[in-house]
């Protein structure tokens, strides 16, 4: 009985190691850093010190966060003439245009919130999944 049991549990492991395998081959990473990896072009000319690596893609920077946004549901996006920027928990997805398509840089938000400040102001929340009311007295009510 004890070998039939052990054989069962392998069985078990062996089919659910296989279940996470085919889903990352068919769903790529389990992040949305690790999409753009997967599914765009290494550009290290382009990246912005070692702070935001980038990547490119021969579609509008709307094409690539819409394929970026259904395959990962970002905090907060915010859409301008100068591009999609995208935030996520711990990371940033800013896609610009260039001539060929797009620029994607990933960043990390401790880093990239204060680049791109300016920009995205008080349209990127802060915090996981909130946004941020004002300090002030009856601010945010």
């Amino acid at each position: 009985m004890t070998y039939r049991r052990w054989f069962v549990v392998g069985v078990a492991f062996a089919v659910i190691g296989a279940l996470v395998a085919a889903f990352a081959i068919f769903y790529g990473s389990f992040s949305p850093r690790g999409f753009v990896e997967d599914r765009y072009t290494r550009a290290a000319a382009q990246d912005i010190g070692r702070d935001a690596i980038a990547y490119t893609s021969n579609k509008s920077p709307s094409q690539v966060a819409q394929d970026v946004t259904a395959a990962w549901q970002p905090a907060d996006q915010y859409v301008d003439g100068s591009g999609v920027y995208l935030r996520y928990d711990d990371d940033s997805v800013v896609i610009l245009p260039i001539a060929t398509g797009s620029v994607i840089l990933l960043e990390r938000l401790r880093t990239a919130y204060p680049r791109y400040h300016s920009t995205v102001g008080n349209h990127w929340g802060w915090g996981r999944g909130s946004t941020v009311r004002g300090g002030g007295p009856g601010s945010g009510k």
